[in-house]
């Protein structure tokens, strides 16, 4: 892997042989006092997806990756400054979320609860698409923040990830110059659209429900492969245009990368999708694009865009599941390593960002005290009068058993 420092940035870091390339961190799940209840998305959402993962066995902490939140430098490379500045007030995150209520709260709240999560997120997306060309394939748990373009967030979008993601290859990584953006979340992928409306080294294909959020006639122009559903469409049109037009977009364009904008809101009964597919269609469709990256040999990047019910996070798994059961995505490292002791807890392993709270730091501090005190006592006794004359005074290290 190579170095971030060479490139500027910290977003790209050595990986190791036994991590699979699956990225997310627990800051990428929004909570706050059940602000985040007011919009339909499920805001843990990846956290659950994670857990799924792990339960299966497939994954475990120290073989999966976390990464590290965007700083404002890694996201001036697509966002205008005025845009970045824009966010310290609330009102405007809270116009780009769709959740008034933030309005009303301090803007270091709205950073640390609302952004900083998106930024982790933007964070991930950067790293696995570096990951993916070292890999062949890697996922982002989170991200695919489509509707966000450089100089304005909407939809529950705040920072283009893929625009950002895509970006960094072409400006870091030699031999990277030709991308592909398979958006297939239920609505239009409008703002790397934007961002790439002339860029003829990025091919956008879009499959999305044109009676919905956004109607963006504009970004319209970017799209190079666009195929418009009607509401309500089910698996077997829905996985046969698929197929179709993603052949016909690699017989168009050959990419260095295949982006895949894999939103699970086109699931029956989704409240903004408003499409119905099965569970069982959103899995094959996931191997669909998989299948064909890997037989051309195209790296290729998933993140997980949208998907507003709680069904989601379980078929996401699932799917990644059936990704690995085909043998179409694997880290023959990461399943032989043997999970670490125990008993130890290595210090390169994050730890959490809460303090637990007034009454765990409250108990911390009598914890504290409690052993200070017995660590006097123990040196008073050792140093007592008892000792012979000129005997050698040892104090105990802490720890060894008296």
């Amino acid at each position: 892997a190579t170095s971030g420092s060479q490139h500027g940035t910290q977003l790209y870091f050595t990986i190791l042989e036994t991590q699979w390339p699956i990225v997310y961190g627990p800051e990428y799940n929004i909570g706050f006092m059940g602000f985040e209840k007011l919009h339909p998305f499920d805001a843990g959402k990846w956290g659950r997806v994670y857990a799924f993962l792990k339960e299966s066995g497939m994954i475990r902490d120290d073989t999966t990756v976390r990464p590290r939140e965007a700083s404002q430098e890694d996201l001036l490379v697509v966002h205008s400054k005025q845009y970045i500045d824009s966010l310290r007030w609330s009102v405007n995150v809270a116009s780009i979320t769709e959740v008034p209520p933030v309005a009303l709260l301090p803007n270091f709240i709205v950073q640390k609860k609302v952004l900083r999560p998106f930024r982790f997120q933007t964070g991930g997306t950067i790293l696995a698409a570096k990951m993916a060309i070292d890999r062949g394939w890697a996922i982002n748990i989170g991200g695919g923040f489509h509707h966000c373009c450089g100089d304005r967030g909407g939809g529950f979008c705040a920072y283009a990830d893929i625009t950002l993601a895509i970006k960094f290859l072409f400006e870091r990584v030699p031999g990277v110059n030709r991308a592909m953006i398979v958006d297939l979340d239920a609505h239009q992928g409008n703002g790397h659209a934007r961002d790439f409306m002339d860029d003829s080294r990025v091919f956008i294909m879009d499959v999305y429900n044109r009676e919905i959020y956004p109607h963006d006639g504009f970004a319209k122009r970017a799209i190079k492969r666009r195929v418009e559903l009607f509401s309500f469409v089910e698996d077997a049109e829905y996985l046969q245009l698929v197929r179709t037009h993603l052949e016909g977009s690699l017989n168009e364009f050959t990419p260095d990368i295949i982006v895949y904008n894999a939103g699970t809101d086109i699931l029956e009964g989704d409240p903004l999708g408003c499409l119905s597919i099965t569970a069982q269609g959103i899995i094959e469709r996931d191997q669909i694009v998989f299948q064909k990256a890997r037989t051309c040999g195209i790296p290729i990047m998933m993140v997980t865009s949208g998907g507003y019910q709680k069904d989601t996070a379980r078929i996401i798994a699932d799917s990644v599941l059936n990704l690995h059961q085909l043998g179409l995505i694997n880290c023959e490292a990461a399943e032989r390593c043997p999970p670490p002791d125990p008993e130890v807890r290595p210090s390169s392993l994050p730890r959490s960002q809460s303090d637990g709270g007034i009454w765990s730091r409250l108990r911390r501090n009598c914890l504290e005290l409690t052993r200070s005190q017995t660590q006097e006592d123990m040196t008073l006794q050792v140093q007592s009068p008892v000792s012979s004359p000129g005997a050698e005074i040892q104090t105990i290290p802490e720890g060894e058993k008296v």
